[in-house]
């Protein structure tokens, strides 16, 4: 058997999602079957000092791997280090734009956290900008490269539980909004802040990858989803959304395209999806997801971004329930899928992943921006902009 391939990943950043990130890249990937490629580490940047990079290369990536790893104390100089093949950004959404761009300048591709862009505008020139330069690029939307939903799709393009007409998903964190520093990415508009980007994508993901995903490419073309309704309440400090629901029409049901199919994305900070969750009563505890087809539904237990349990109930009475638990190899939290798509795609000459295609990327963000208008919300011109280059606040 060949030897796996090496792929020297770029850190951009060092929070939290990137210190999960590298853990789970640095698990042996024959933990979870995966032979052809290794994840090395070559570089990680902070945007705030030499030495932060230096802090997190000791205390997370050094003790997982043997091989040198390089700290930067800007983004300019990790994009600039020829033993980079591929950026990781995992900065706050507002900065995605400009630390995309500034990657594919200097002719790195990049995976880059979601929600991937403040607005479609912004996604559109990224991934113009991408083509052009003949770079992947590929939207860091990892639940949707779990065993668990990739089952889920699979049941849904075989026709378990019939053609799919309504889904229901949300995603709510019963965390009261003003416990929150105005600063802190959840309520500073400055940041993007807000349940929408932050949270609702993941409600829009689930929403997506069961009603629209699982069409085929032909019917995908003709099922541009409309926003029917929006609602927001906005957190009295910073106008930040602190809970949104959108109301969606679909032109064509999956997997047939037979009918029209509806969909429900909620989220919000004062509420929880499920307040009985973690208390080991699961007689109580509730789903967060319905896909719901004319033969049965699939229920998804939350939380939706790293969900590990589903049920598929037949309508037929004498079928058998279907319920499933899924767990991560290797103790791992669940990144490592993402990780290894991305690395496949780049290493075969692909330019972009066939789970979270750029056309749905853009998809997505124009249905935030359509919901946003209907709305109200706004974020400052300055995070809104596709110009490039433009210095943004910190990170």
């Amino acid at each position: 058997m060949a030897a796996p391939k090496h792929v020297r990943w770029g850190l951009m950043a060092t929070g939290g999602i990137v210190r999960t990130f590298t853990k789970d890249v640095l698990i042996d990937p024959s933990t979870r079957n995966v032979l052809d490629i290794k994840h090395v580490i070559a570089a990680v940047a902070s945007s705030s000092s030499l030495s932060s990079a230096e802090k997190f290369i000791s205390e997370v990536v050094a003790p997982a791997q043997s091989t040198p790893c390089t700290p930067y104390g800007s983004y300019e100089e990790l994009v600039k280090d020829a033993s980079v093949d591929i950026i990781y950004i995992g900065t706050p959404h507002s900065h995605h734009f400009q630390n995309a761009m500034l990657a594919l300048e200097h002719n790195k591709p990049v995976l880059c956290e979601k929600a991937l862009t403040v607005n479609a505008a912004q996604a559109k020139k990224l991934y113009q900008t991408a083509k052009e330069k003949g770079l992947f690029f590929m939207e860091a939307v990892w639940t949707r490269y779990f065993p668990l939903s990739k089952t889920i799709r699979k049941h849904i393009v075989d026709n378990d539980i019939g053609e799919v007409v309504r889904v229901t998903s949300d995603l709510s964190i019963g965390a009261v909004p003003d416990t929150f520093d105005v600063g802190s990415r959840m309520v500073n508009l400055d940041l993007a802040g807000g349940c929408l980007l932050d949270l609702g994508i993941y409600s829009l993901t689930w929403v997506f990858q069961t009603l629209y995903h699982t069409l085929s490419p032909a019917l995908r073309d003709q099922d541009r989803p409309k926003v029917v309704g929006t609602t927001m309440t906005f957190e009295p400090r910073t106008h930040a959304d602190e809970s949104t629901i959108i109301l969606l029409e679909f032109p064509k049901s999956t997997p047939s395209g037979k009918t029209k199919a509806h969909a429900v994305a909620s989220t919000a900070m004062r509420v929880s999806d499920d307040p009985a969750r973690g208390t080991g009563r699961a007689d109580v505890e509730v789903p967060a997801v319905r896909v719901q087809g004319e033969k049965g539904e699939i229920q998804v237990w939350g939380p939706i971004y790293r969900p590990t349990r589903y049920r598929l109930v037949p309508k037929d009475k004498g079928q058998e329930i279907i319920d499933r638990t899924f767990t991560f190899e290797a103790g791992a939290h669940g990144m490592t899928y993402e990780a290894d798509a991305a690395a496949k795609a780049w290493l075969e000459g692909k330019l972009e992943s066939e789970s979270m295609t750029w056309q749905e990327s853009i998809l997505i963000m124009e249905v935030m921006d359509e919901a946003r208008k209907q709305a109200g919300l706004k974020y400052p011109d300055e995070i809104e902009t596709t110009e490039y280059p433009v210095k943004l606040k910190g990170r």
